[in-house]
């Protein structure tokens, strides 16, 4: 399963960054092989619109789940209408969340945890 993880550095040892649309990076790793690429959050200095930005760009990315800290309303609903499932609560590093992933350590989202804007001052 291809799954996305945000995080503040570039690395699997990285920390998982708590924002989902502001992250600083996407992780995006092959769940069985541990291959990943890295994508740059170019929304994460958006105005406006960053989380919708950040959860198209993983979207097309070909992420099944992703795996963040906090997520606001207007990602949830983009990633919810493209059948990505969402975990929140998301910390430690990068290679812990995939570890947790694996081994149903995360429950999916039901919804945002955060409101709208959250993480602009960050």
């Amino acid at each position: 399963m291809k799954i996305t993880i945000t995080s503040i550095g570039k690395t699997l040892d990285s920390e998982v960054d708590q924002r989902f649309g502001r992250a600083a990076y996407f992780i995006i790793v092959d769940s069985e092989t541990l291959d990943f690429s890295v994508l740059e959050n170019e929304s994460a200095a958006a105005a406006g619109g960053a989380g919708v930005s950040a959860a198209k760009a993983v979207i097309d990315a070909g992420a099944e789940a992703v795996l963040t800290g906090n997520c606001g309303p207007n990602a949830q609903r983009t990633l919810s209408a493209a059948a990505v499932k969402l975990h929140t609560g998301v910390s430690g590093t990068v290679i812990e969340a995939i570890d947790l992933f694996k081994n149903g350590g995360l429950t999916e989202a039901a919804g945002p945890n955060v409101q709208a804007h959250f993480g602009i001052d960050k």
